[in-house]
């Protein structure tokens, strides 16, 4: 019982490792087409779409990558706190400016907000008439 326990912990091991593997070549290819191609398109931007094209082609199946995505986004919160502590360490330079970012941000945050309204339903409307 003892061996069928180990054996099942260590498969399970080999898959995530398999996993995470995977997402990390993907992010990697993703640097390497940000350095080759001359769009101001960030690197994990070219990793998404990659990893998005590989999923709708079949190429990856969900289950290739399914549990380390389900890790990484549980740890997301844990992933932004080194640029929280970058904030309060420019706190000074950001004070002087600090009316104008919060009108964009609030701005910028309405506007998206209507956007994707409205893209929702447009989408809506038009899935409704096409069924």
């Amino acid at each position: 019982m003892l061996l069928i326990t180990v054996i099942t912990q260590e498969l399970l091991t080999l898959k995530l490792f398999k996993q995470f593997i995977i997402i990390i070549a993907l992010s990697f290819i993703g640097e390497l087409l940000h350095a080759l191609i001359p769009f101001p398109i960030p690197a994990s931007i070219y990793g998404i779409l990659l990893l998005f094209m590989l999923l709708e082609r079949k190429v990856l199946r969900l289950d290739d990558v399914n549990e380390v995505s389900s890790f990484l986004i549980f740890i997301m919160p844990l992933l932004f706190v080194p640029a929280a502590v970058g904030l309060i360490d420019a706190w000074d330079e950001l004070r002087a400016s600090l009316t104008a970012y919060v009108t964009i941000i609030v701005a910028v945050t309405l506007i998206v907000m209507v956007a994707t309204g409205l893209i929702t339903q447009w989408f809506l409307r038009h899935s409704r008439k096409s069924v």
